[in-house]
């Protein structure tokens, strides 16, 4: 996971919200990062992260709504980084707290709630704050200052998957479903949605961040566009006067330049005299004063022609 993505987590692991809030949120978090097991013949709840500021906030929202103390445990990962994982676990209380947040429900028996349960998400905050429990349970974005724009989060059920979607749609982000090996992937991939997605989640020093970046290479991607436009412009405007002065030291050879009427003989003179400059600066070094560009420009064409019908005539 990125350092952004990090910061981000740890920044909205400090957001505060009102109970009905903080049920959503703690339901996001157990239904992706929350392991189900039978402990002494009851249900046992274990709730992991590598993240220790999000494993105290989970301490914290259990503890607050539930009136209980989870045990935490720390484990060292065994493969690759050898993080510490942090869990957060429930045995005599668990079973209440998973139909509380709607994670179980009772009907033949208990069984696991599809989707994402609509009492739940029934206010635009409780909204907000689900999606915010959701990315600190799974989510990444890259670093503003890579070269792409992606946040995502990923779960493991594909009706979860599908139902985090549809509720980051409700907000118009762009939001889309991908399966991979170990699951379901929510993703946006544009700029300025994953923008308003860290604002929605509280997330607003990332987001200052995240801004700051892309103005920076906004600006930077347009001033390499106006360079390269000048360029190519600076380019087409050489190998034009380089087409002019052979058309004319053409018309030199063949036909000698008295030979021009007068407008065309002057352009020719100051084209040979100034091989450099524009069409407008052009027409301001004629002997008459200044000549207006389509007018200059109607004057080479003149010269072209008559250089090409000197080429027929030598080529035939």
């Amino acid at each position: 996971m990125s350092s952004f993505a990090a910061q981000t987590k740890n920044e909205l692991a400090r957001v505060e919200s009102p109970p009905c809030c903080q049920r959503a949120e703690l339901s996001a978090l157990v239904r992706i990062n929350g392991t189900i097991s039978l402990h002494r013949r009851s249900i046992a709840l274990d709730v992991s992260t590598e993240n220790a500021a999000i494993a105290r906030h989970i301490f914290s929202l259990i503890k607050g709504l539930y009136g209980v103390h989870p045990e935490v445990l720390v484990r060292k990962k065994v493969r690759l980084k050898k993080n510490n994982v942090y869990f957060n676990r429930l045995t005599s209380e668990a079973k209440r707290v998973l139909l509380d947040l709607k994670i179980l429900q009772n009907g033949e028996g208990l069984t696991q709630t599809e989707g994402i349960a609509p009492e739940l998400i029934a206010s635009p905050c409780c909204r907000r704050s689900y999606l915010r429990g959701a990315f600190m349970a799974s989510g990444s974005v890259n670093n503003p200052d890579s070269g792409s724009y992606h946040l995502e989060i990923v779960t493991t059920y594909q009706d979860h998957a599908e139902a985090i979607c549809r509720l980051m749609n409700r907000f118009h982000l762009h939001a889309k479903v991908i399966e991979r090996k170990k699951g379901y992937v929510v993703y946006v991939k544009e700029g300025d949605k994953i923008g308003e997605f860290l604002s929605l989640i509280g997330a607003h020093q990332s987001l200052l961040q995240f801004e700051d970046v892309r103005i920076m290479k906004d600006m930077r991607n347009s001033v390499n566009r106006l360079v390269n436009c000048e360029t190519a412009n600076l380019n087409k405007t050489i190998q034009a006067a380089m087409r002019q002065i052979e058309n004319i030291r053409l018309i030199e050879r063949e036909l000698g330049l008295e030979q021009l009427p007068a407008r065309l003989r002057e352009i020719a003179e100051a084209r040979l005299k100034y091989p450099d400059i524009t069409l407008t600066e052009l027409g301001q070094m004629l002997p008459g004063g200044k000549v207006s560009k389509s007018a200059v420009n109607h004057r080479l064409r003149k010269l072209d022609e008559i250089a090409k019908q000197l080429r027929r005539h030598t080529e035939g």
